[in-house]
């Protein structure tokens, strides 16, 4: 019979339980989040598919108002114990629903995470600490909706809420925690906006591409990127080597976005890769030089 990965661990492990937060308002996506389609499914059925394979239980996280949706009501439920808070509520209400228990705990709004990035943190896990989690490629800060947390950070995160504090990456970035490096640096990127779902559409939900990526993590690549007009303002650098795991054009853009607050959505860009006009698909290798060139204006 097959195993749960949650259930082989030691007696003294607490056992792993799972949970995706959906609890949210979604303002500005405009429409729930839950429900965005990627691949012709719903980013929530697809965060449980990957979920629910290597932890004992998997739940939904959600607002009391939330519990007769039709998307939701097929999972089991946790519903927000102290309304208002966002995600750290959530988390509350699920170490305080299975107190004995350590919580796997994702947002449901990240389309470009792999069973591959799931796995590696439940191998990796410290059950010694208050939690494990990743380390944002972007600015090294603890990435909270991707994280492990052990049964212990029950009481530490309700003391937490009482002095008034409701964001959990400030919680794991003030607290004993293991922080692991991402293999893929967009692996929890999540998407906010309009244009950040129709840019991720071609990036995201294809079973193939993650499939794909999960048995093939993509290696760190140095490229060079030059910058123009309005974005070389943005960026405070006309031009920067850096390294890399973004396989195309798109995912570099994404990822400079936001290392460096770029505010144009990639439809109103022009992108060259070695002097040459191409899409955002073009494929990216060691060395290559990388322009984003904003419309100019003029008569």
């Amino acid at each position: 019979m097959q195993r749960h990965l949650a259930t082989d661990q030691s007696d003294r492990t607490p056992q792993l339980y799972g949970l995706v937060l959906a609890g949210g308002h979604s303002r500005r996506m405009q429409r729930d989040k839950a429900a965005l389609a990627y691949g012709g499914r719903p980013q929530l059925a697809r965060a449980m598919d990957l979920l629910s394979p290597l932890v004992a239980r998997s739940f939904i996280s959600m607002r009391q108002e939330q519990q007769h949706d039709a998307l939701r009501s097929s999972y089991e439920p946790i519903v927000d114990q102290l309304p208002g808070l966002g995600p750290i509520g959530g988390i509350h209400a699920a170490l305080h629903s299975h107190p004995d228990k350590a919580w796997l705990v994702l947002a449901c709004d990240l389309p470009f995470l792999d069973r591959a990035t799931l796995e590696r943190l439940i191998a990796e896990r410290d059950p010694t600490r208050l939690a494990t989690a990743y380390r944002s490629s972007t600015d090294g800060m603890p990435e909270p909706l991707c994280a492990i947390y052990e049964p212990a950070s029950r009481a530490v995160i309700a003391h937490w809420i009482e002095r008034g504090e409701h964001c959990p990456r400030k919680f794991l970035a003030q607290h004993e925690v293991r922080l692991l490096d991402l293999a893929r640096s967009n692996a929890l990127d999540n998407i906010n906006t309009p244009e950040e779902y129709a840019a991720a559409q071609p990036l995201a939900g294809d079973d193939s591409v993650t499939a794909a990526h999960a048995a093939s993590p993509v290696k760190a690549q140095r490229v060079h990127v030059r910058y123009f007009a309005l974005l070389r303002e943005q960026a405070g650098r006309s031009a920067e080597e850096l390294e890399t795991s973004a396989g195309t054009a798109l995912e570099l853009y994404q990822e400079l976005r936001r290392r460096r607050g770029l505010g144009l959505d990639p439809e109103r860009l022009r992108v060259a890769v070695n002097d040459e006009f191409g899409d955002w698909h073009t494929r990216l290798s060691e060395g290559d030089t990388v322009a984003f060139l904003p419309p100019v204006a003029g008569g």
